[in-house]
């Protein structure tokens, strides 16, 4: 075995995600999306929207923002946008591409789910961490609905998108509007 000269030897970096020490996965925002995900026809309207490329994510924390009468700029921090790029995303590709009727691989299937689950707690704890750290601009409290289309309208993958899925909107809009806030503050 020959030794390699100094200059010549890589040293490991790390690639993994900086994540903050204090992130706080059980939050506001987190107990708001695990209650907005049980109202009928929300989860299969963010499903469908994820399937055209928004996040879901996303579109959580514009609603739980204009149930706070706070507005969402649709701008985020690099570490969510990263961490739901790298890390959930893949989670979702790795369970989608598994076959769903058989026995293991199903069990595997599952497993993944629940990781994937688990990825998009930590990024919605990365996002309210964002989102309590900024301030948003206050929206108009008289104006709710219209802060909620709003919000919605700026959680959308690309300019135009809103409006090809407007259906989807209108049922998530109207499912905030009547949405009762709870403990869900910021």
């Amino acid at each position: 075995m020959s030794a390699v000269p100094e200059s010549t030897t890589k040293t490991p970096t790390d690639t993994g995600l900086a994540l903050p020490a204090n992130l706080q996965p059980d939050n506001p925002l987190w107990r708001f999306a695990l209650a907005f995900w049980q109202f009928d026809n929300v989860q299969a309207q963010c499903l469908a929207l994820q399937q055209q490329g928004w996040s879901v994510t996303r579109l959580l924390s514009a609603g739980w923002l204009a149930l706070n009468g706070r507005r969402y700029s649709g701008l985020e921090d690099a570490t969510v946008t990263e961490w739901r790029e790298r890390v959930t995303g893949a989670l979702r590709a790795i369970r989608q591409a598994l076959p769903k009727a058989d026995a293991e691989p199903g069990k595997f299937r599952a497993g993944v789910a629940s990781l994937e689950l688990d990825a998009e707690r930590i990024e919605l704890a990365l996002a309210w961490q964002t989102l309590t750290t900024n301030d948003p601009e206050t929206g108009d409290m008289q104006g709710s609905r219209e802060l909620i289309r709003a919000n919605l309208v700026a959680a959308a993958p690309t300019a135009g998108a809103a409006d090809r899925m407007r259906p989807q909107l209108n049922t998530l809009a109207g499912t905030l509007a009547a949405f009762s806030k709870g403990d869900l503050q910021p």
